[in-house]
């Protein structure tokens, strides 16, 4: 698909982001997940810039054209949260709506969560707010669902690393075949778990099509996006995942605080978040965590892919959301 968004790097809290940008108006902030980049927005691009807004899609710390911090201790959530509010004010701006999907999610919600004078209102894509510090530690993982739970796997230093950066293309392949709400076979969302004596690449094979929201052009896309960090590909994005423990002992001291800004939550039904333990409590408790909450939509049929698999759906709910915010701020920086 050709997006006809603006290329250009930023430096932005110590590290140099890679950016894509169009339209003009109030910014929209977009936050990509794992493993992607910014090309996983390529669909709300256009109709968000059509409607007047400027709409950013970063690489994020660590990814695809981004620069890799070596140190995996930089990857935690008030770094994430940091690169977000320098961004905005390195784009000239004060405040800004920030959507996120997947690990761009609890980026999202966090950076809300701690700064309500920046982020003027919020949105999650299959992830909702698990405050304070985006997700469970990885104790709580491992006594849920064993030590083959993808995020236990990717605790050990190098191992995914070389699984997923060995043939990026294949992995694309297999990770956004295998989440997607019309994968062949049982469309049951189940958590990503890698059987016993199994790889992690092996225990999502290569689809023998590729999903209709998915073309081989968008795999090169992605692809692309990721060789230049060579065999180090994919290890800046799993050192968010290596960082889990730390985010619930640096956020300790926001416990009890929520989303005071306007929300927004989308996620689709057969998303392998809505597997996992405790998903129905949170979705029951938006409301109080997030008392402004504009709407909660459930798309019926979609995958872990929300935006790319459902872009008119997503792109209306964005709309409809950004439509009823009050006028922001007029000043700039």
């Amino acid at each position: 698909m050709t997006v006809t968004a603006q290329h250009r790097y930023a430096e932005v809290n110590g590290v140099r982001l890679h950016i894509a940008e169009q339209g003009e108006g109030p910014l929209v902030l977009l936050l990509h997940g794992f493993p992607e980049s910014w090309y996983s927005w390529r669909h709300q691009f256009g109709p968000l810039a059509a409607a007047g807004y400027r709409v950013v899609a970063p690489d994020q710390r660590g990814y695809a054209r981004s620069e890799q911090p070596g140190d995996a201790d930089a990857y935690s959530l008030l770094h994430l949260a940091g690169d977000v509010i320098s961004l905005i004010h390195a784009l000239g701006e004060e405040q800004a709506v920030v959507v996120g999907h997947d690990w761009g999610a609890p980026v999202a919600w966090v950076t809300a969560m701690l700064r309500p004078d920046v982020v003027r209102a919020v949105a999650g894509l299959s992830v909702p707010p698990v405050l304070p510090a985006g997700m469970a530690p990885p104790e709580a993982a491992r006594q849920h669902y064993g030590d083959g739970f993808y995020q236990i796997y990717f605790q050990q230093p190098g191992v995914a690393d070389a699984e997923l950066g060995r043939d990026p293309a294949s992995t694309f392949r297999r990770i956004l075949s295998s989440g997607s709400g019309d994968r062949p076979g049982d469309t049951t969302p189940r958590p990503w778990v890698v059987p016993d004596g199994m790889t992690l690449i092996d225990s999502v094979p290569e689809p023998e099509r590729l999903p209709a929201w998915l073309t081989p052009e968008d795999i090169d896309a992605f692809a692309q996006d990721y060789a230049g960090h060579g065999e180090r590909a994919f290890t800046g994005p799993l050192n968010w995942y290596r960082n889990i423990r730390r985010n619930n002992e640096l956020l300790t001291a926001f416990k009890g605080r929520g989303i005071d800004q306007p929300a927004l939550y989308v996620a689709g039904d057969r998303d392998m978040v809505m597997s996992l333990r405790g998903i129905d409590e949170l979705l029951a408790s938006l409301k109080t965590v997030a008392p402004k909450l504009h709407r909660s939509i459930v798309l019926p049929g979609c995958g872990h892919w929300t935006q790319q698999e459902r872009p008119a759906e997503v792109n209306a709910a964005l709309l409809d959301f950004l439509g009823h915010l009050p006028d922001p701020s007029p000043a700039r920086r």
